[in-house]
Parts: C-alpha cells; sequence; structure tokens
C-alpha cells in the first residue's frame, strides 16, 4: 500500500482524525499544541484553544463536539465560539482527554490519561443524552475507541497492557457484558493506540512506535497492515471519496533523530471501505 502526506504540518501530539461526512474535510489534533485542524480540497486551516484538546464528533455542519482537557463543548468553526456541554474531570488537573468517537446512538465515548501517563489516572466515559457516565476507571493510556457496524460491539483499549478490548452493547448502547481481550499485542511488544472500524467489521489498529496501521479481522486475527513514513503513528480514520482513504496522524514529541515525517498527517488509498463516523446527538 503506497502512502502520500496529506498534510506536511508537524504535530508535537497528532491525535483523533475525524473525516467530516457532510463537509468532506479531515479534522485533527495536535493536543499538545492545543489546537485542531482542518483541510479539504480548499486548503487548510486551524484553531487555538487555552487547554489541550483531543478528540471530536461532528454535530452538524461546523459544528462539532470537542473533548478538552476539562470539559466537553459545542464548537462552531465559522464564528470559533464555544458552548460548555459538561465537565470531564475539571477537578483533576493531572488528566486530560485523549482518545474518542462517536457511537452508533448519537453517543460520544471518551478516554482520559494522566498528562505524563501517571499509571492508572484515566478512565473512559460515555456521554449520552445529557449525561456523562464513567465506564472503566484505572486507565492509564486510553486509546483505541471505536464500534463494530451496527453497534454490537465497542473496542478500547488502555495502551499499557498492549490489549484492545472488546464489549458487548445493549440496545441503547451501553456495556452488556465485561471486556474481552480482542487482541494481545504484549507478545510482539506493539503499542495499541488510535483505531476505526471499516464496514467489513475489521479493525484497523495505529500502533504507537512501529510505523503501520494494522488491520484484525473480527475474530481478531492478523489480516495486513499499512506501513506509514513515521515511526510514531497514533490515530486512523476512514475518509474521502467512498470512504476508501485511510487517513492517520502522527507525534513528533520524542520522535528519533532518523524520523523525518514525524508529526506528519498521511492517507493511504485502501481497497477496504470504512464506515462513516457517526453522528453526534445532543
Amino acid at each position: 500500500m503506497s502512502h502520500l502526506i496529506y498534510s506536511d504540518t508537524v504535530c508535537a501530539l497528532g491525535e483523533g482524525p475525524l473525516w467530516h461526512p457532510w463537509e468532506e474535510a479531515l479534522y485533527w489534533f495536535d493536543i499538545l499544541g492545543s489546537r485542531l485542524y482542518r483541510r479539504d480540497t480548499h486548503g487548510e486551516r486551524h484553531w487555538q484553544f487555552d487547554r489541550h484538546v483531543s478528540a471530536a464528533g461532528w454535530v452538524e455542519s461546523g459544528k462539532l463536539l470537542i473533548a478538552s482537557e476539562r470539559d466537553l463543548f459545542l464548537f462552531d468553526t465559522d464564528s470559533g465560539s464555544e458552548e460548555h456541554v459538561v465537565d470531564l474531570e475539571a477537578d483533576n488537573a493531572v488528566t486530560r482527554s485523549n482518545d474518542g468517537r462517536a457511537d452508533p446512538w448519537g453517543g460520544f465515548w471518551i478516554g482520559t490519561m494522566g498528562k505524563a501517563a501517571e499509571p492508572e489516572a484515566g478512565a473512559i466515559y460515555r456521554f449520552f443524552k445529557g449525561e456523562l457516565r464513567r465506564l472503566y476507571a484505572d486507565i492509564t493510556i486510553s486509546n483505541a475507541i471505536c464500534f463494530a457496524p451496527g453497534g454490537a460491539y465497542a473496542y478500547f483499549c488502555d495502551t499499557d497492557t498492549h490489549r484492545i478490548q472488546r464489549v458487548a452493547l445493549d440496545g441503547d448502547g451501553w456495556p452488556a457484558a465485561d471486556p474481552v481481550t480482542f487482541v494481545d499485542l504484549a507478545p510482539e511488544g506493539l503499542k495499541p493506540d488510535g483505531a476505526v472500524v471499516d464496514t467489513q467489521g475489521n479493525l484497523w489498529n495505529a500502533q504507537y512506535g512501529a510505523g503501520r496501521v494494522a488491520c484484525y479481522n473480527p475474530e481478531g486475527k492478523f489480516m495486513t497492515a499499512a506501513g506509514l513514513a513515521a515511526g510514531q503513528i497514533t490515530c486512523p480514520a476512514f475518509g474521502g471519496t467512498g470512504f476508501t482513504t485511510l487517513f492517520a496522524t502522527s507525534a513528533a514529541d520524542g520522535a528519533a533523530p532518523n524520523d523525518p515525517f514525524a508529526g506528519q498527517t498521511f492517507s493511504v488509498p485502501m481497497g477496504f471501505v470504512g464506515q462513516r463516523e457517526h453522528q453526534v446527538k445532543l
């Protein structure tokens, strides 16, 4: 699979790529730079915030639900205005938001972590119908939040454990059982980062430090991998025409000297079709 540089903007910690299906544009974040980026066929722009921002779900054209280190807020990309929605660990200066994604019911899952990856300082939450509920505690580095087609399962991981978890969901999108291990990457020494699921139920996982996004079938078996020109790949997203382009963010912070493309954002034409990102319903 050949890849292209989608954006040569260098992010200290690129994360949270989101293809907006109505706008036909890619959004992504530089968490450490407290910035949101947007790129489409007309060019690229960005917005600066006063706190860490990391993940978003689309609400409508020009409006995103964004997770920051202290809250979820509605952001208007035309005016640049913010509307507070709910606090997110606002009283905890140690943590910030990290990985997140909208679910098939219009809810939004978001993980937190310590700003210095303090052990078990984070958690994973779901925001749904005005309520923010904690689902899982004692998470060190929350990642890989994504959903099977039809919403039968949610996936997530604590990167520190090297295991991607899968949990069955009920009819309202809440966990209906205990999580089970979907893929254990510990024997290979791989670090699972962000993930997304395609229309066939295959999970695509960015593996931090390995320079790739790896694909696992619905039974958790390795299928293929897209190699990328940066070592610290952080999160994938499907988008573009027919949702057949795999985008991936990366991180420059802590990159090796021989990693000249670290922090840039990549695109890979695929023979797989991604799901359309779900719309957040506020």
